[in-house]
């Protein structure tokens, strides 16, 4: 199926998998919003277009997060998980990826969970499990990431594992709508992407089971725990929140 110019198909999953194009009803993405190339580029607090900042004080705000690094942890993954449900499901659905280039991706900081991004142009690429890791792993979490450690000294392996989660994430919340909806075809596309995805270094050892069908549990915490209330994920390395320095869970 080749791509359409509103990416409709990604409609009936919702949530996190939607993904607002120009061409859409709601027209052009308002020119106020920071492109995510922007957003990662602004690595000091006085930037301008500083989104990255804005949104870990967001999330911050919202969480009550204790420190800085757990919101930053927190809004990496939410991002990452955006990204993942959006290449995944056209990938899936489609045979074929949106360029999501960061130059062509607007992000609202401000906006609640999930990230609310808005895609200017939509330029096809081939769907297979390469062009998603080049596309996702290299074009936005490798900068995210760098941004983040540079600002608010956020251990590489968390990140890492932040990413891991978020496409298991992504993948089983796909396997699931497909079975649903009676498309397997669908849910063999992305359950052979996510095991491929997961065979790539940058992912490969964040976590155990890694495909659609089968739980994945990291091998590190997004720190989440440390919000008020907020104890350990379903697919956290800790079965209960630790008593000791929250750092020795981010490596």
């Amino acid at each position: 199926m080749d791509l359409d110019p509103e990416l409709a198909a990604l409609r009936p999953l919702g949530g996190f998998f939607v993904l607002r194009t120009a061409a859409a009803p709601a027209g052009p993405a308002p020119e106020g919003l920071a492109t995510l190339a922007e957003t990662y580029a602004a690595t000091a607090p006085e930037a301008p277009h500083d989104a990255l900042a804005l949104r870990v004080a967001t999330v911050a705000g919202r969480l009550r997060a204790p420190e800085p690094r757990v919101s930053a942890s927190i809004s990496q993954q939410g991002l990452a998980a955006r990204l993942w449900s959006v290449a995944l499901g056209c990938a899936a659905l489609y045979g074929r990826l949106p360029g999501l280039d960061p130059r062509l991706l607007r992000w609202d900081p401000a906006a609640a969970a999930p990230d609310d991004l808005w895609l200017t142009e939509v330029r096809p690429l081939p769907g297979d499990a390469a062009t998603l890791a080049d596309t996702v792993l290299h074009g936005h979490l490798e900068p995210l990431g760098v941004a983040l450690r540079t600002r608010y000294g956020i251990a590489a392996g968390l990140l890492r594992g932040n990413a891991g989660s978020a496409l298991a994430g992504a993948a089983r919340e796909l396997d699931r709508w497909a079975r649903a909806n009676g498309r397997t075809d669908v849910a063999q596309r992305a359950r052979a992407l996510a095991d491929g995805l997961f065979a790539h270094p940058l992912l490969r050892g964040t976590g155990t089971g890694t495909g659609t069908a089968t739980a994945f549990r990291r091998r590190s915490c997004c720190l989440y725990y440390r919000v008020p209330g907020g104890g350990v994920c379903g697919d956290c390395c800790f079965t209960r929140p630790p008593r000791s320095s929250p750092r020795a869970a981010s490596g």
